[in-house]
C-alpha cells in the first residue's frame, strides 16, 4: 500500500466523499460550509491532486465533474497511523498505545474492549 499523508482540508474533502459516495466540487463546498467557506478553486485543486495520486476518480456529466473516492477510510487510517507511528514513536506501536493510555482517561468499558482486542490479536498471532 502506498503511503498517504493528508492535510486537514484534504481529510475533510475525502470524508465528504466517503459520506456521499460521490459528489461535485459544489456539493463538497456546500458540505464544508459549516466549517469554513472554501473557494471552489481550492476544493478543485485538492481534487486534482487526489486524482493525480489515484485517491479519487471522476466522471463527467454535462459540464460537471462528479468525484468518487478510490481509497477507503480504513486504508487512509492505516497509512496515516503507520506514518504517525514511524515519525513519532520510532516505529513501535506499543509506545503509541502506552502514550494513549497515559494521556487519555479511558472509560472502564473501553479498557475492557482493549483487553479483548489484545487477546484476540495474540491468538491470531499464535495461529500463524
Amino acid at each position: 500500500m502506498k503511503k498517504i499523508k493528508l492535510q486537514e482540508l484534504e481529510l475533510k474533502v475525502i470524508k465528504v466523499l466517503w459520506k456521499h459516495k460521490e459528489a461535485t466540487v459544489g456539493e463538497i463546498r456546500e458540505a464544508l460550509k459549516g466549517d469554513k467557506d472554501y473557494a471552489i478553486t481550492t476544493i478543485s485543486t485538492v481534487l486534482q491532486r487526489f486524482y493525480k495520486k489515484d485517491i479519487v476518480d471522476y466522471r463527467k456529466e454535462g459540464r460537471q465533474f462528479i468525484y468518487r473516492p478510490l481509497i477507503s477510510e480504513r486504508e487512509i487510517q492505516s497509512s496515516m497511523t503507520s506514518n504517525l507511528i514511524e515519525q513519532l514513536f520510532d516505529g513501535k506501536s506499543s509506545v503509541l498505545v502506552n502514550h494513549l493510555l497515559e494521556a487519555d482517561s479511558f472509560e472502564a468499558d473501553e479498557l475492557e474492549n482493549l483487553k479483548k482486542m489484545i487477546e484476540a490479536a495474540q491468538k491470531n498471532r499464535d495461529q500463524l
